[in-house]
């Protein structure tokens, strides 16, 4: 490795030539980070002569030495983003130089794009006249940019769009903050790093750069991971093979935003276990490692690229089949994304004609019934990650549909799939208004078993509360309700029985119901599903409001659906319990039974970590209580005094003011944690909860997907 300091000018003046290689992300940089830089520019050009603004290093390979391999691309490992947006600054300078013929000392359009764009020796090889290449999705824009042709049929976004935001700043600017922005150019400062191919290691040289801050999203460090140490042929065919189609099946925005919880989805599948978010990069190494090292790279390439094409399928939009792009559609609008792993795994088996289309479809509503449900009767969606993880090893492929029905009704009860009798009493009362998915349910349930669909972003429709929002109720309002139309408003108003949709919300106003039924445009004309029967109400009151809530909420039950099965079918799924003596109960820990100070302890404590969360559950064991979530959080060792808490937590994790922590790691010790406190009376319970929710709050992060 050879290291120096140099002027950017001085760096790129050398007429050599930079690639970008295809393993790299594409060129990312915001305008804000454009706008940093446009601004450190413009201070150090009006600082003292001498003064120079370091903006990091730029890492390539050498190739070699000799004249003649002078000529050959050096390969660029980190500097990327930085030589593209100056790149785009100085173009767009000096286009703006050339449209107002400003006279500037030492800044001319031509000697800025010679210095920084290109290499004037090479004018009749184009192979080597440009001095940076960019990957491909990048670089025919960037090429348009610095030849000042026509934009490409698909654009770089970025690119395009700072280059654009620079003629806007620079257009902005005066002549002589003009003169100053180009001094500044000048002024910049790299650390010229160059690496030998036979004795240094990009790979790790690369990993390093990205743990001292590089901000670089999962699929970039995985790609650069499975194409950095192939030759050159092998990484443009597995790069264009594979790689690269699933850049344009995202598309630019998709694969910057979802392409990492793809991989965390994918490597959830693969491995049953539910990566970290920090540690998405190091289980992928994990997992592909035995399997490149036996089959090649090219079968963990061409297996991601196929998984990618069921999560386009299922996330964005693309899947082809009318009625399960429809059913996806509706789970979509719950934005809930802890299923995807779970179905990513069925999309596969489908794919495989492993179960039907129709099995699919029901699978993926069974999904969305179970989520709605749930959320309707206000039931916690925090162990929905793991919920969903366990279903990829509860599938029997023999009987896909039946196994899955099953797993959802045999769900313990704080998990539990709600019935149609929870499920409806909740339907009925809840407020279903002020929520996020106050349009997913009208729609939902107006598009059901329809052909001709509305939707909400095209749709002429929108929200209507049949009894009016506005506390200000006309008397014709006061009079219909009763003598207690304050309750009843405050009650119903945005609940099942007083929602639908109309075309004619102005219009509507705070009418009386009477109006609004007859007027053009009313419910006495309405052909959706929701207004059907509201022609024939003719008081909207309070039992009124009931009446179309019991009615609706008997077809809620049958969109989003509970399927039953019959005991004998569930049977065959249901864990079977062990009959020897690893069963236990509280009546194997005496200090919990016995009456004493240990035992209160533990029915005080025992009560607290109950209302913590719904998923919480909690398991006797041989020498201590667990109390799980996803897995134990704390485990409580009974003491002839006091209880011992084993808190599955890094000491250096946990915030702990009275230092009352013990760090147990590698000790030892009874229980799962490497944390260790002491609950010896009454007046500590509330301050060592404290530190047991940590305990739970970190599981539960760590494994957390967006719910």
């Amino acid at each position: 490795m050879k290291a120096d300091q140099a002027t950017l000018r001085e760096f790129l003046d050398t007429s050599r030539q930079y690639r970008i290689p295809i393993y790299q992300r594409t060129y990312s940089w915001t305008e804000e980070q454009c706008d940093v830089l446009f601004n450190d520019i413009l201070r150090i050009g009006s600082a003292d002569e001498g003064a120079k603004h370091f903006i990091g290093s730029i890492v390539y390979i050498e190739e070699g030495v000799s004249q003649a391999t002078r000529e050959a691309p050096f390969v660029v490992i980190d500097g990327q983003q930085r030589l593209t947006t100056i790149m785009l600054l100085v173009e767009a300078i000096a286009r703006f130089l050339e449209s107002c013929s400003v006279d500037l000392e030492d800044c001319s359009p031509e000697s800025l794009r010679n210095d920084y764009l290109f290499n004037a020796k090479y004018h009749s090889k184009k192979d080597l006249y440009h001095k940076l290449i960019l990957t491909k999705t990048d670089q025919e824009t960037l090429l348009a940019v610095v030849n000042k042709d026509d934009m490409p049929a698909d654009p770089s976004n970025r690119i395009r769009d700072n280059f654009e935001h620079f003629e806007t700043k620079v257009k902005e600017i005066s002549s002589n903050d003009l003169q100053v922005l180009c001094a500044g150019i000048y002024k910049l400062t790299i650390v010229d790093i160059a690496l030998e191919r036979d004795t240094d290691d990009p790979q790790l040289i690369f990993e390093s750069l990205n743990s001292t801050g590089l901000e670089l999203s999962k699929a970039d460090l995985i790609r650069n991971y499975l194409l950095m140490g192939l030759e050159p042929d092998e990484q443009k065919q597995i790069y264009e093979g594979h790689w690269r189609r699933m850049e344009i099946l995202f598309g630019q925005k998709a694969y910057s935003e979802q392409f990492d919880n793809f991989i965390r989805d994918y490597l959830t599948v693969k491995t049953g276990e539910i990566p970290k978010k920090d540690r998405v990069y190091d289980d992928f190494k994990k997992y592909a490692k035995p399997i490149i090292q036996k089959q090649g790279i090219d079968k963990v390439v061409a297996d991601i690229r196929k998984f990618a094409g069921h999560y386009c399928s299922l996330v964005l939009e693309q899947e082809k089949n009318s009625t399960l792009a429809i059913a996806l559609a509706d789970l979509r609008d719950l934005k809930t994304d802890v299923v995807y792993p779970f179905l990513l795994k069925v999309y596969d088996d489908y794919s495989m004609d492993l179960l039907s289309l129709d099995d699919m479809v029901k699978i993926v509503r069974l999904v969305e019934s179970y989520i709605f449900r749930r959320w309707v009767c206000s039931l916690n969606s925090r162990s929905y990650n793991y919920i969903f993880r366990d279903f990829l090893k509860a599938v029997d492929e023999e009987n896909y549909l039946e196994s899955a029905l099953a797993h959802f009704l045999l769900l313990p009860n704080n998990n539990r799939f709600p019935v149609d009798t929870e499920f409806i009493e909740h339907m009925k009362e809840r407020n279903l208004y002020n929520t996020r998915y106050r349009h997913y349910w009208l729609y939902r349930f107006e598009n059901y078993n329809k052909k001709e669909r509305i939707t909400k972003s095209e749709s002429e429709y929108t929200i209507e509360h049949i009894m009016p929002q506005n506390e200000n109720l006309s008397e014709g309002w006061k009079s219909a309700l009763g003598d207690n139309w304050k309750d009843i408003h405050q009650k119903w108003l945005h609940t099942l029985g007083n929602l639908t949709l109309t075309g004619y919300n102005p219009e509507y106003g705070n009418k009386d119901f009477a109006e609004k039924r007859e007027m053009v445009g009313g419910f006495h004309e309405s052909t959706l599903r929701l207004n059907k029967g509201l022609k024939d109400v003719e008081v909207w009151n309070e039992q009124a409001i009931k009446n179309r809530a019991n009615s609706l909420a008997q077809e809620v039950a049958r969109i989003w659906i509970y399927q039953f099965l019959p005991d004998e079918i569930i049977d065959k799924y249901r864990p079977k319990v062990q009959s020897d003596r690893s069963v236990y109960t509280i009546d194997d820990h005496p200090f919990l039974v016995r009456e004493g100070i240990t035992k209160n302890l533990f029915d005080e404590f025992r009560r607290e970590i109950k209302d913590i969360d719904s998923c919480v559950t909690e398991e006797f064991l041989k020498i201590y209580v667990a109390y799980k979530a996803e897995t134990n959080f704390v485990d409580v060792i009974p003491r002839a005094k006091n209880l011992c808490l084993s808190l599955n937590i890094g000491i250096d994790d946990i915030r702990d003011p009275k230092n009352i922590a013990v760090d147990v790691a590698g000790k030892g010790r009874w229980g799962n944690g490497d944390v260790e406190v002491h609950l010896r009376s009454s007046d500590e319970l509330s301050y060592i909860m404290d530190l047991v929710r940590q305990a739970f709050d970190r599981q539960m992060e760590n494994g957390s997907y967006t719910v």
